[in-house]
């Protein structure tokens, strides 16, 4: 009885089938126009061009900054003597994070309460 389901099934597809492949392409199809990749996008915020470098000197130590759509994100600093370190924003709403020879600590930001 179940294999009567089944070929029932199959002789009401075949029709479908035939249709579908009897189909032909017209001659007459042109290609489409090549679509640009999707903006690159960060936190929400369609990122647009290259990032700008502005590079400053203080002292004897070089500072790069790096702006992306006016937003200072990250910072090179290169001392007169030692190594160059990098600070970029942790978060939007926090401060500089050191990048450098000497990693920065880790502190927890759980949220224990909330009135």
């Amino acid at each position: 009885m179940k294999s009567f389901k089944y070929l029932w099934l199959v002789l009401l597809a075949l029709p479908l089938l035939t249709i579908a492949a009897d189909k032909k392409t017209p001659d007459n199809l042109e290609p489409l126009e090549e679509v640009p990749p999707p903006p690159k996008v960060i936190d929400g915020e369609v990122l647009e061009g290259e990032p700008q470098v502005t590079i400053r000197k203080k002292g004897a130590e070089t500072i790069e900054e790096y702006r992306i759509n006016g937003e200072m994100y990250m910072m090179k600093v290169t001392p007169e003597h030692g190594v160059p370190y990098y600070l970029h924003k942790e978060d939007q709403q926090g401060g500089w994070v050191n990048i450098g020879p000497n990693p920065p600590m880790s502190i927890p930001k759980w949220i224990l309460f909330r009135f």
